[in-house]
């Protein structure tokens, strides 16, 4: 329950720089007096302000600063609920909105609008339509529960079942709802791209293996052609003969001989020469100055044409035989140069062969790329998770979602309750002798019999018995919110009500209503008939101009 203290505003329409304080707690029926224009309905602006930050009346914001002043404007309000003492403290230039619990100012962490809801959700639990149902009746601005719309009707009922929460885990459930499908709907995009990074992936080691396995038969490949280069090579070396160093080494000194004898062969023949020249050119010895005869010239030179002729015929047999000689010496040394380069190469090859042995494969490392493999296939997993997450979470919420219509739970609950509801509805319209089956039902529309089960409509009747209903409903309202203990409250405040369409009698019936309260509830009863109404309250509140300000007498 809340339990409404004190009220206190300056500088608050009509009201100047003195402040005026209401006690809201003190009796339990206030008569508030005063002529138009001096400041009795200021009260339910000024809570209406200090609780929900708009008054009860069509006033802009601006219009609530007194215009003498123009500055200063500021409403304290004072109220007890849950073990706490409470005071909210707003006001407008300079603009301020403060929530004191105990005495301390709760934090404001959050923007003003955010701040507003905390007050209503969670200290007040009623919002402004909730509170003027049963609080206020009357005023020209009020409008009563029956020209509500009807979600505005459900609204003011869900409060004071309080159900309310209901609407909020909807209105949660939605935006949660929301960010799942926000969820899941950026998970499967990014999984679907996963999936093709992971694809691409697996493509790129393939052809990387691809490359290691060429790399690895090439290599292959070379060891085995260097092997068989070896082979070949040797077989070939092989084919020759043995003995062909030996032989080339016999051929050598049979070429040096052969080199000796065609030399001596040359010299013998150029002594024959000389001795054939010298036979030819002298008749006597040069030394013993014998006589060379006809005879002996002739002995001499066929001897010198026989040695000639043998020599001759040696030098060509030598020539010959050198130039055979000279022959094989160049076939064998070919073949013996031959071997040489072919145990070279062979050599080359081994060499090449058994650093090919000891050497690795140069293949492409596909370490890291499996590495990156599986930490996206890991990511694929978590993203994978995620979607299940916001999937089953988007069918939980599907199903709570049902449950939280408002032809769900909510509407289960109103409807246990109506039955009650409408029995205190008719109940204090045979208190105010209205005399009608009045029914709601769980849309909130009324159906309104007569004695004689004639069939209306709230529109089809006066004034007055509008009123009647209003009232009727007002009441009932405020016993539905003890019973529930939601929205219940000390404080209701009836504006003029006696002023408008009620007679005599209409008047009589509900002051006996008001006397059959709560000694917990404080009535206040704004009114231009001080005159019929003063003896029956127990305190009055009167308000009067003084130099143009609204002041308390």
């Amino acid at each position: 329950m809340i339990v409404f203290k004190k009220l206190t505003y300056k500088n608050f329409l009509s009201t100047g720089n003195n402040p005026i304080t209401i006690d809201l707690n003190k009796s339990r029926s206030t008569l508030v007096v005063g002529t138009n224009g001096t400041g009795k309905s200021t009260i339910l602006d000024a809570i209406s302000f200090a609780l929900f930050n708009k008054p009860h009346r069509n006033v802009k914001r601006g219009g609530l600063v007194n215009s003498v002043n123009g500055k200063n404007c500021e409403v304290d309000i004072e109220f007890e609920t849950a073990g706490h003492e409470w005071r909210v403290h707003r006001g407008i230039k300079p603009n301020n909105f403060e929530v004191y619990q105990d005495g301390n100012m709760i934090d404001q962490q959050t923007n003003v609008r955010d701040y507003q809801k905390f007050l209503e959700q969670n200290i007040l639990k009623l919002n402004h339509k909730s509170f003027h149902q049963i609080v206020v009746l009357g005023s020209s601005s009020f409008i009563p529960f029956m020209q509500l719309k009807a979600w505005d009707r459900r609204d003011v009922i869900e409060d004071l079942l309080d159900i309310g929460v209901f609407s909020k885990m909807k209105t949660v459930l939605k935006q949660r709802n929301s960010v799942s499908r926000d969820t899941a709907k950026t998970s499967k995009i990014s999984l679907d791209a996963q999936k093709d990074k992971i694809e691409y992936q697996k493509r790129h080691i393939t052809e990387l293996e691809k490359i290691n396995t060429q790399a690895k038969q090439s290599f292959d490949d070379e060891i085995q052609t260097t092997y068989d280069k070896i082979q070949e090579l040797t077989t070939e070396l092989n084919a020759f003969p043995d003995g062909l160093s030996t032989e080339l080494e016999t051929l050598r000194g049979v070429k040096d001989k052969l080199n000796t004898d065609k030399g001596r062969c040359n010299h013998d023949m150029n002594e024959l020469v000389s001795k054939a020249k010298f036979f030819e050119g002298n008749d006597e010895c040069p030394t013993c100055t014998q006589e060379i005869t006809d005879a002996l010239k002739t002995s001499m030179l066929n001897t010198v044409k026989a040695g000639a002729k043998k020599t001759s015929k040696e030098i060509t047999d030598i020539t010959d035989q050198y130039d055979t000689t000279i022959e094989s010496l160049e076939s064998i040394r070919k073949q013996v140069n031959s071997m040489k380069d072919l145990g070279t190469n062979i050599a080359q090859h081994n060499q090449q062969y058994n650093t090919l042995q000891q050497k690795q494969v140069q293949e492409v490392d596909v370490t890291k790329p499996n590495a990156d493999l599986l930490t996206m296939q890991n990511d694929a997993d978590d993203l994978r998770e995620d979607l299940d997450k916001a999937s089953d979470e988007l069918l939980y919420n599907d199903i709570a979602g049902e449950m939280l219509k408002d032809t769900g739970i909510r509407t289960k609950i109103i409807r246990e309750y109506l039955p009650a509801m409408n029995t205190l509805i008719n109940k204090y319209l045979q208190v105010l002798e209205f005399f009608v089956a009045f029914n709601l039902d769980e849309n909130f529309q009324e159906s309104i019999k007569s004695r004689h089960r004639d069939d209306f409509v709230y529109d089809n009747f006066s004034e007055g018995e509008k009123m009647r209903i209003d009232l009727s409903l007002l009441f009932a309202w405020r016993q539905i919110a003890k019973m529930k203990n939601s929205t219940n409250t000390n404080l209701l405040i009836l504006d003029e009500t006696f002023d408008s369409s009620l007679d005599e009698e209409g008047v009589d019936n509900l002051m006996k209503i008001l006397f059959t309260l709560d000694k917990g509830t404080n009535t206040f009863i704004i009114s231009h008939k001080p005159d019929i109404l003063e003896s029956k309250l127990k305190a009055k509140i009167e308000f009067k101009k003084i130099n143009n300000f609204s002041a308390l007498v």
